[in-house]
């Protein structure tokens, strides 16, 4: 039997952002798996873009990522206590291709923030932006770290025992969805 297919998403651009690296945690604490990582640098969304030219082959990807997936792991900061519009623009534009790739798929929400809370906000408006897909979402223990700047040490591995911990855990529920 092959290694499950994890893939995830973050919801930020920049490429050492705490939440890629709480992605690659996520990961390591998933166990064997083929890990792929999205891209979700779009355009804006557009209706003419769809109209005209059509679903940009970016989006198609991700698209394809997550039907493919055994299960998904999205960890997004918190911006002005919401989510970031990068990964709003990215869902939305997932749901105008053709299909549901998220219909009972297992996904866990995770966060990395800069503030004290550790995206804690912004997390119920991403469980409302997650549910019109009907998703499999995987809940608990929360994962939310605070402080992300000072939260990995020089190899990207998250520093507070307690923080690992609820990640493993909510990893192993996962792939537990995962491999079922």
């Amino acid at each position: 039997m092959s290694d499950p297919i994890l893939l995830g998403i973050p919801g930020a651009l920049r490429k050492a952002s705490t939440n890629r690296k709480l992605l690659k945690e996520a990961a390591r604490v998933f166990g064997p798996c083929d890990y792929v990582e999205a891209d979700i640098n779009f355009p804006v969304f557009d209706q003419d873009i769809q109209d005209g030219p059509g679903i940009p082959e970016a989006v198609q990807t991700l698209f394809d990522q997550i039907e493919r997936a055994d299960a998904v792991v999205i960890s997004s900061p918190e911006y002005n206590k919401n989510i970031p519009g990068v990964l709003k623009n990215a869902l939305d534009w997932v749901s105008r291709c053709k299909g549901n790739p998220w219909k009972d798929k297992p996904v866990s929400l995770i966060a990395a923030s800069d503030g004290r809370a550790g995206g804690e906000r912004m997390m119920h408006n991403l469980i409302l932006c997650m549910m019109p897909f009907r998703a499999n979402l995987v809940y608990g223990p929360e994962v939310f770290i605070g402080n992300s700047g000072e939260a990995f040490d020089a190899d990207d591995r998250l520093k507070d025992e307690t923080s690992v911990k609820f990640l493993a855990q909510l990893m192993e529920n996962l792939r537990a969805e995962a491999v079922s």
